[in-house]
Parts: structure tokens; C-alpha cells; sequence
């Protein structure tokens, strides 16, 4: 029998990563909140930075873009994980479910690039301190955001490309959502070869804008020496805060992507939760690293509870 017929139209996925008859509603619950939370917190701050002419600076117009890409990334996938945890809606439809796949895709690598470009503006920030806001104005912030989302879209469009032509022969997806390996092993095709080579896109990204980040610590670490206590110690934080954001990024995907294309094997509920985790942790540590670790956002942060404070 050839796959055409073997295969049949699909209307629908059944998100099959979760037990429906004993699911787990607790995980459920604390992911509503982590969710809830990671949207708040990114909301406040691109709310202050977008209100405040004085923050509309190279470095908090890259902190919102941030914050933006945090509110994509998550809410491409949590909550339809959150339906099927708490309603029971462990259905998606087809079209829903390869929106909801290219969506995270893009949202997963903007987090990437966003991080790059930010070590690219503290390294420019700390080896030409005189010349920062020429090389770096406004309108340049901008334009290399808008070029970093069109690069990621246009990335992207590969799962779409492989994807949506293949027959399929189920309907249930193995995962929690609508990832690319959920999609490709629901057709009736061999998936590995188009896994692997999801994986060499995966590593180019990650490894170029991992390395990339890396060199551009390494600058920063041989310049330093040169700046005063007071701009190192404050030079310090802000590293710290990004070092933060890299590592919640980096290493589940080093996980996902990397080790499992070398012979690590993990178990379905180990991927899930490195999944999850993937997503739910970098959009929920990112605006709150911003928020307590940087200066001017925390400052309008106890203005305002002073100011509730008063009224009270």
C-alpha cells in the first residue's frame, strides 16, 4: 500500500502528551501561574520602557524587544498545554496546529537573536563608550530588530516548507503541543532525515549566536580592566543579568537539540519537561532579571509602591 493511501485528511490533532484520564491538574495550575506571571512582568516592562522618554535608549529598546519576544515565545505554546491540563481541550485543529509550530519556532529563535544583539550593544557599549551612541542611535536599534525578525521568519519557513506537504497516517501528536517533531511523526514518512536536518539549522543558530555571545564576553571581560570601580561593578551586573537570561535559554536546548542528535536517549516525560521548561523559563527569569537588575526600571517600580503606599 503506498502512503497516499495509507495516509488520511486530517482536520485535527489530538495532543496526545499528557494522560487525559489522570492528568495533571497541579501541573496545570503552576503553569497558568508561571504564565500569568511571565506576561505581567514583560507587560510592566514594556510598558515603562515604551511610556518613559527617558528610557528610549539602544539598551531598553533591545530590554523591550526582549520583553516582546518573551510574550510571543510562551504564549505560542503554554496555552493550549494549559487547556489540556485544566479543560481537557486536548484538541487542535490542523491549521491552528502548523501556525502554533512555525510561531514557536520563530519565537524560539528571536530569543537567541535578541540575547546576540544585546552582547553585540554591551560590547559595543564597553570597547567604544565615546562613540556608543553614534554607532548605535535609535533608529539603528530599530532596524536591527526589524532585520533580526525577518531573518527569523524567513529561517523558519523551512518547517513549514518540509511539513505541510507530507501525507499523514495519524492524528495524535506525541508531544504537548504542536512542536516540529510532534508534527513530522504523525506522517507516514521516515522523520530522521528531516530531523537531522532540523537539527543542523538548530546547531548553526545555536552554536553562531552561542559563540558569538561568548566572544563578545570574552571582549568585554579584556576591556573592563580599563574602567573605573564604579563601571566595572555596574558593567558586572549587567553581565550577570544576561549571563542569567543565556543560561535558562541555552542549555535545555543544548539538551534537546544537541545531545540527542549524539546518543543521549530521554524519556517522553524528560523531553515534555525540558520542553516546558524551555519555554516557560527564559519568559518568566528574563523580564524579572530586568526588572530588579536594572537601575531605571526598578527605580519607577518603588516609586510607584511608594506612591500606593501614600495613598493608602
Amino acid at each position: 500500500m503506498s502512503l497516499q493511501n495509507a495516509s488520511i485528511k486530517l482536520t485535527h490533532f489530538i495532543i496526545g502528551g499528557f494522560d487525559t484520564v489522570k492528568r495533571p491538574v497541579a501541573v496545570g495550575v503552576v503553569m497558568l501561574i508561571t504564565y500569568l506571571l511571565a506576561v505581567f512582568a514583560s507587560l510592566v516592562n514594556i510598558i515603562f520602557i515604551v511610556s518613559d522618554k527617558q528610557l528610549h535608549k539602544p539598551m531598553y529598546l533591545l530590554i523591550c524587544n526582549l520583553a516582546v519576544v518573551d510574550i510571543f515565545y510562551t504564549s505560542s505554546a503554554t496555552p493550549t498545554m494549559i487547556g489540556v491540563l485544566l479543560a481537557g481541550v486536548n484538541t487542535i485543529s490542523y491549521v491552528e496546529c502548523i501556525i502554533q509550530m512555525y510561531v514557536y519556532q520563530v519565537g524560539g529563535t528571536m530569543e537567541m537573536f535578541s540575547l546576540t544583539i544585546m552582547a553585540f550593544d554591551r560590547l559595543i557599549a564597553i570597547i567604544c563608550p565615546l562613540q556608543y551612541h553614534s554607532y548605535l542611535t535609535i533608529t539603528r536599534t530599530l532596524v536591527f530588530t526589524y532585520i533580526l525578525w525577518t531573518v527569523a521568519c524567513s529561517f523558519v519557513l523551512f518547517t513549514l516548507v518540509t511539513a505541510t506537504p507530507l501525507p499523514h497516517c495519524n492524528s495524535r501528536l506525541r508531544y504537548t503541543f504542536c512542536d516540529y517533531a510532534a508534527v513530522m511523526r504523525t506522517t507516514c514518512v521516515n522523520p530522521e532525515k528531516y530531523f537531522n536536518q532540523t537539527a543542523i539549522i538548530s546547531f548553526f543558530v545555536s552554536f553562531s549566536t552561542f559563540t558569538f555571545i561568548c566572544l563578545s564576553y570574552c571582549g568585554i571581560l579584556f576591556f573592563v580592566k580599563i574602567l573605573s570601580n564604579n563601571d566595572k561593578k555596574k558593567m558586572g551586573s549587567t553581565l550577570v543579568s544576561h549571563l542569567i537570561c543565556v543560561s535558562c535559554l541555552y542549555c535545555p536546548q543544548f539538551v534537546i537539540v544537541i545531545l540527542t542528535r549524539f546518543g543521549v536517549v530521554l524519556t517522553l516525560e524528560e523531553r515534555q519537561g525540558l520542553l516546558i521548561g524551555t519555554i516557560l523559563g527564559p519568559s518568566l527569569v528574563n523580564p524579572f532579571v530586568y526588572c530588579l537588575r536594572t537601575k531605571e526600571i526598578k527605580s519607577k517600580i518603588f516609586k510607584i509602591f511608594r506612591k500606593v503606599n501614600s495613598a493608602g
